[in-house]
């Protein structure tokens, strides 16, 4: 089977300044099949959503290729090609804050999408707006209403609703719930799921909260500093990762048994972040890593198969 979205050896590099060069992304590859759940793991800065916001054209890549369903996004030329790609690609953004417009009401956020794809009568496109907000959980009262009106965990409903206006196949789920109290972000979660299994969706699902990347995902990829250190199936990263920085992300998940918690090792790493501007031409953790050897400050490890994962490590 081939995969829906497919990335090759994507690059993203924003210029600071003459002679500095902040490199986001850098070289990754990875496919993403239809009907799954991908999550993408990584510090703050690690260049999760910047990878996102590529995938769905809000940047353009400085190298590489996007693939959708074998046809490389932006080499596309004719603006129907275009429409249809922003049609089947959406994104679910962070700040339920900030990424919905106040001056519109709710029915003209979730309709915008409908309008521009669809030449549709009012009385239907009401009907469709008021099918999607049942679907996420409000109701046709709240379409007259403003962004303002409403708490964080509505206005994300009311922006996953957005997302699904124009009837997608995948969705960047960018860190959907990290804004949200935590009574609310299982409610989100088990919605996100319900829709993927009705409307058949495939998901982008990026995060901080590991936890939740284990319960939502199928398959879990970990970057750090612009780069993929691990790629595995969710269930075998967190029974046997195999990068000392997955190790270490893992040994951070908070456990809810004192018991448990009082005995659990965890991993400390030595250190600070280093900058992404100008990166040293070695592995990108081996500044903090505490199992570095010569190789490791002279070149930059490929990702390969190793025990059912893909780790880019010199240990391997």
């Amino acid at each position: 089977m081939e995969p829906l979205i497919k990335i090759e050896n994507l690059s993203k590099y924003f210029r600071i300044s003459k002679h500095e060069i902040l490199k986001a992304v850098e070289d990754i590859t990875f496919d993403i099949y239809e009907g799954e759940t991908v999550g993408l793991v990584g510090e703050s800065g690690c260049g999760k959503s910047t990878a996102g916001r590529c995938i769905v054209k809000l940047y353009e890549p400085t190298k590489g290729k996007i693939l959708y369903d074998g046809k490389d996004i932006f080499s596309a030329k004719s603006t129907k090609d275009k429409m249809e790609y922003c049609k089947n690609t959406q994104m679910i953004f962070q700040n339920p804050y900030s990424s919905l417009n106040p001056r519109m009401t709710v029915k003209d956020i979730v309709g915008e999408g409908i309008k521009l794809h669809e030449n549709i009568g009012e009385k239907e496109l009401d009907e469709r707006i008021e099918e999607l907000l049942r679907s996420v959980g409000l109701n046709r009262d709240h379409m007259s209403r403003f962004s303002h009106e409403f708490s964080g965990g509505q206005r994300q409903r009311i922006g996953i609703a957005r997302a699904l206006s124009v009837a997608p196949k995948f969705i960047v789920c960018d860190e959907p719930i990290s804004a949200l109290d935590v009574s609310i972000q299982a409610q989100v979660l088990n919605m996100l799921k319900r829709l993927q299994k009705e409307r058949g969706l495939t998901y982008l699902f990026i995060a901080h909260d590991l936890s939740v990347v284990k319960y939502i995902s199928d398959k879990v990829i970990v970057m750090y500093l612009g780069m993929i250190m691990e790629e595995s199936s969710a269930e075998e990263l967190y029974c046997n990762p195999l990068h000392p920085y997955t190790k270490a992300l893992l040994s951070a998940i908070p456990e809810a048994d004192p018991r448990i918690a009082k005995n659990k090792e965890r991993i400390k790493l030595k250190g600070e972040i280093p900058s992404p501007i100008n990166p040293k031409n070695c592995c990108r953790f081996v500044e903090r890593c505490n199992y570095t050897k010569p190789i490791c400050f002279e070149s930059i490890p490929v990702l390969k198969s190793q025990s059912g994962h893909k780790v880019a490590c010199h240990l391997y």
